[in-house]
Formats: structure tokens, sequence, C-alpha cells
């Protein structure tokens, strides 16, 4: 698959490389942090304590003197009664831009040295499953670009703030490797298949659109973060509900006027969940193949051409990992999933695909625009059956061939974490449930659409955005049938 990429395609490509996971976004005389700068910060305020990512030249991407730093004092705040909520914050444009990429690869390219780059994911996966797991309220502030190892130490929290400058996306397709921090687990459990096109294309998700589609709990303008913080800090005994109030107070309701503001709803969504539905990257191709010659919205064709060209640049081999990876994550808990993207990475950092390298030396060390020489270069070139036996079974903690993540004991087990979608506007799954009589909430086994949105303004509250996506979900997916004795209309979900 070799299409060349439309300029629109070029010029996402373009936005990733710039804000892709890296230490070498700056020129070489901004490699090393000024001395008396701490990578990581820590704030204490009330109830509050807060850790503050402070890399702001290399955009607070993550590297092993962070993850060193960032540990203990979460272990410390996870087990302490002092500090009631914890709030991971970014100082300058980023949130956290990813992980220490380069680093990672010139480590693993050495005997001597690969220990310490498998070792670099464990740590990190170890430190996603701690934040996912923290026994008190957690705020990540995702006010920026938030990629990659940012999106590991966030997209877990029980409140994820988007902002205007939020930046969402898992570009790891890019540089030959796999979406991992957990994404496996996350981006599956999206609704329909908009998690299976954000891992293989690492498209970029910013501002109100990452609320729209769960990966914030909430929208607030990034001028009001600051006197948010000091308010969430003057709260003496906070509670889960207390700090969801505090954040639905900050909010901005401008941008709901008129529906929702992502691009992938309508048409362009069904065309979507139907070709990113297929269980192989070569039958995706081949529905985005018909979609962008032959669909009847312009629109529709418009965005599988784009979708086409944007896959023709990824890693094939990094593709079908990527795949493969998210349909076993929506069936596993979180820290199996983990594990399961451990395996993967350590089969990248042992060299089973030259593609790791490859991708992290051209798009990140020397920046070159052109697709990098993936090996294998086509996707008929990459053996299914060789992905499941190299990525899923050659390396595990049973074979003795990847180390074992070991987050703390005292922390909640992956049945027992609180859905992250709590305070988020409802999935997909939730409405249909509340139209087909299943949730437990309902109160009935058929709905009008206005008693549709009655009940989740009862469960919800006035949530910026409720009505537009309970709307857009209804249009898309459910058909009316007219009561045969009293003037109604019934909603029915169109399977």
């Amino acid at each position: 698959m070799t299409r060349p990429p439309t300029s629109t395609s070029a010029h996402r490509v373009a936005a990733i490389g710039r804000h892709l996971m890296s230490t070498s976004a700056q020129p070489p005389k901004s490699r090393v942090d000024p001395p008396d700068e701490a990578p990581v910060l820590f704030e204490s305020s009330g109830s509050v304590r807060t850790y503050v990512l402070n890399r702001p030249a290399k955009l607070n991407a993550l590297n092993e003197p962070m993850l060193n730093i960032l540990r203990p004092k979460i272990e410390e705040w996870c087990q302490g009664k002092l500090a009631k909520v914890i709030v991971g914050r970014g100082v300058g444009r980023a949130f956290c831009a990813g992980g220490d990429v380069e680093t990672v690869v010139n480590q693993a390219s050495h005997p001597d040295t690969l220990a310490q780059a498998v070792d670099f994911f464990k740590r990190e996966f170890e430190m996603d499953y701690m934040l996912a797991a923290v026994p008190k309220p957690y705020v990540a502030v995702m006010d920026g670009i938030t990629m990659g190892g940012g999106v590991g130490l966030s997209v877990n929290a029980q409140f994820r703030i988007a902002t205007e400058k939020t930046m969402f996306a898992m570009p790891e397709t890019k540089i030959g490797y796999c979406p991992d921090v957990g994404a496996s687990y996350f981006l599956s459990r999206l609704d329909g298949e908009i998690g299976t096109y954000l891992s293989l294309t690492g498209d970029i998700i910013s501002g109100r659109a990452v609320f729209e589609h769960g990966l914030a709990t909430h929208y607030v303008p990034s001028r009001r973060i600051p006197a948010l913080l000091e308010r969430l800090a003057a709260l003496e005994e906070p509670t889960y509900q207390m700090i969801n109030d505090l954040l639905e107070q900050e909010r901005s309701d401008a941008e709901s006027e008129g529906g929702l503001v992502s691009p992938l709803v309508g048409a362009t969504r069904v065309a979507l969940d139907s070709a990113f539905s297929h269980n192989t990257v070569e039958d995706i191709v081949a529905q985005l193949t018909e979609f962008s010659t032959g669909h009847g919205e312009e629109a529709v064709r418009k965005w599988a051409a784009n979708t086409l060209d944007t896959l023709s640049l990824r890693s094939p081999t990094s593709l079908k990992v990527a795949l493969a990876a998210i349909r076993r994550g929506k069936q596993m808990l979180l820290l199996d999933a983990l594990q399961m993207e451990m395996n993967i990475a350590t089969a990248f950092c042992s060299g089973d695909s030259p593609d790791f390298k490859t991708g992290v030396t051209t798009v990140i060390v020397d920046k070159i625009k052109e697709r990098p020489a993936w090996s294998p270069a086509e996707l008929k070139d990459v053996s299914d059956t060789h992905i499941l036996e190299t990525f899923f079974d050659k390396y595990s903690p049973t074979r003795g061939t990847a180390p074992e993540l070991q987050p703390p004991s005292y922390l909640p087990s992956s049945n027992e974490l609180m859905d992250p979608m709590r305070y988020a506007l409802p999935m997909e799954h939730e409405i249909r449930s509340m139209v087909d009589g299943s949730h437990r909430n309902s109160g009935a086994t058929a709905v009008t659409l206005d008693e549709l949105l009655s009940n989740f303004r009862r469960l919800r509250g006035d949530k910026p955005g409720l009505r537009e996506k309970i709307l857009e979900v209804v249009q898309r997916k459910c058909v009316s049938e007219q009561d045969k004795y009293a003037d109604k209309q019934w909603l029915k979900w169109n399977s």
C-alpha cells in the first residue's frame, strides 16, 4: 500500500511529527535540562497534592529521571491521609507529549543496555496503573499536547479536563511501534470503532472533541484552570461528587451550541464504524478504498481517501500489531492489557521488527518527511501468523522472556477500579441500554426521545454536550415507531 499522501494527510502527519513523543524536539543546546530545574515538581495546597511535569522545552516528555522522581511521591500520596486529591498537570504547551523513545531505541540497539530499554516501559506502565488505581480522586489537566505516555498518565483518571488547547493522539504506528500505556484497554472501550481508528492512524483529536468522545470528562477553558485549581484546594473534605460539581461550574457551554464539533459523527462515523470493524488491516483498507470512490457523500469519500493516505505512511507491521492488540484488549482488565503491551514492547525492543528503530530514526532523529523504509514495506508481506507468534506468544513472564508488571499490592485490583467514564458524557452502549430498557435506571422497556433526554439529565445533570451527543446517537442508531393508541413516538435501537 503506497498511496502518495494528499496535502491534508501530509499536514496531519506533520502535526503529529512535531508533537510526537521525543526528547529531540529542540536543538542540541537544549538537550540537557538546567541543573537547577527539577523535571517534576510537587505542590501542596490544602488537601490537594499536585505533580507538575516540568520539561517544557521537551514538551514534558517522560524520561527515566522523571519516573524515578514521580513514583515515590505518588506512592506516598496514595497511602497518606493528608492527601485527599491528586492533580497532574504540565508546564508550557503540553501536559505530556509522550515518552523518551529516542533514548529507548538507543538503549535497545546495544545488548548491554537492552534491559534498560525494557525496564523503562515496565516502570512507565506500572506508573500508568498506579494512577488509574489511585484510591482517591485524581484530576488530570490535559491542557495542551497529550500524546503517548501523557495519555497513559491521564486517560484513566476519574476526572480528565480538556481545554481548547488539548491535542490528543496515540501516534505510535507512525514510528514503527504500537499504541501502549493501556491503549488496548481504553481505546477499545470508546464508542464504536473510534478507538481502532485512532490506534491505527494516530490521528489527532483536538479541543472539545476530546471531551465529546469520552477521552476527557470535562471541558474547561484554559484561562479558568488556575482559578479552578484554587477552588479545588479550598475544599476541606472533598468528595468525588463535590469535585465533579466544581468542574461543572467552570465548564464551557459556548461550543456546544449547534451540535458536536468532532468531525467523526453522522455519515462519516457510520463509515468509520463499518470500515474499522474488520479484523484484518487488509479488509479495513479494502472497505476504505470502496468508500473513497463509491460512497454517496463527498465528505465520506474525502475522509476515506485521507485515511488511506495516512495508513499508507504507517508501518505495516505496526498496523497489524495494533489491530490485534486492540481486539484482545477489549476483553481484558487494565493490568492484563498493560502486561500484553509490556510483552509487545519487549518484542520491539528486542529487534523482532526493525521498524521501531527505523521509525524513531527517520521521524524523530533525522526528521525526514518521507515514508520510512519499513521492513516489510507492504501489508501483503506481513504474515498474520508471524505477528501473533512474535508479538503475542514469544514474550511473556511465564516464558521468562518479558518482565512482569508489579504495581503496589495495596492498590485495588483491576476489577475493582472506578469506571473512568462515570463523570463523562454517556457512552453509546449506555444510551442503547436506556433505549432498550436494560439500563438499571430506565424504568421502562420503551422510551420517547424526550424521556431519554430526561433520564440522562437526571443521571448526568445539565452537562454541556449531553443533549447534542444523545441526538447524534439517536439519529444514527435509532428509528421511531408510532404508538398505536397514544400520540407518542417510541425509540427503537436499529441493530
